[in-house]
């Protein structure tokens, strides 16, 4: 599972702390970095996975592992709700996501706070949505982050994820994991000044249950109607379940 899996193998801190550490670390180039590697693609499966969340018009969203607050603010864009609380461990960047918020003028809609997925600062059954974009194999307790975000969810509420996946079709299965493996950390050592953060990309990925595996293990926590929907040959996957 990805919680044996951290960015700093020989450092005697947990997984959590370390993770914190990590994006305080590359939070200045995070935004650049997401946009060169993937291409900009990442925007776009952004668009899409918020996108399925339309049918049920969520008013009270918590985005958890928020980071520099992309989807939140997308959010914003195409489901106009009442409120977004972003929430996320690393000080840094939430404060990049703030001064974007502020920018926006959607200081008004979303909030951005510092706490930890495992452990929600909110009362049961608060949000219509939960969202979570490229955070779940960072949780150190997956099972428990994930039983977390139903407690807080509201009957028939919905959570979507949005995660790396491993792509299984040849050949592009190869080429991708020479490209993720080899080249991308090579460029992410050289620009985000943090020689591990993309190499534990690669690695957090790799341990992760994606497909079928993670749908199984948000069936376990009591979510409902789970769907997955692979994207781009399978590179990355959007969930879907009810609570």
């Amino acid at each position: 599972m990805s919680e044996a899996v951290k960015p700093y193998q020989n450092d005697q801190d947990n997984k959590k702390k370390q993770v914190s550490r990590m994006f305080d670390r590359i939070a200045p180039y995070y935004d650049f970095l997401n946009r060169l590697l993937s291409l900009g693609i990442d925007t776009i499966w952004r668009k899409k996975a918020i996108r399925l969340l339309k049918d049920k018009q969520p008013q009270y969203i918590l985005d958890v592992a928020t980071g520099t607050a992309d989807v939140a603010i997308e959010t914003v864009r195409q489901l106009k709700p009442k409120k977004i609380v972003g929430l996320d461990i690393s000080p840094q960047m939430l404060d990049i996501g703030r001064k974007k918020i502020k920018k926006q003028q959607l200081d008004s809609i979303i909030e951005l706070t510092d706490g930890d997925s495992e452990n929600l600062p909110f009362e049961d059954n608060t949000f219509d949505a939960v969202t979570v974009a490229f955070g779940v194999r960072n949780f150190e307790n997956l099972k428990k982050g994930l039983a977390e975000i139903h407690r807080v969810l509201k009957k028939d509420g919905q959570l979507m994820v949005l995660e790396f996946s491993k792509p299984r079709l040849f050949p592009f299965k190869q080429l991708f994991n020479g490209y993720f493996k080899y080249i991308l950390p090579l460029i992410g050592r050289f620009t985000s000044k943090d020689p591990r953060a993309y190499q534990y990309l690669y690695e957090s990925v790799q341990a992760f249950p994606d497909g079928n595996n993670f749908v199984e293990v948000l069936e376990s926590i009591g979510f409902k109607s789970v769907k997955c929907k692979s994207l781009s040959l399978g590179i990355c996957s959007i969930y879907l379940g009810d609570k």
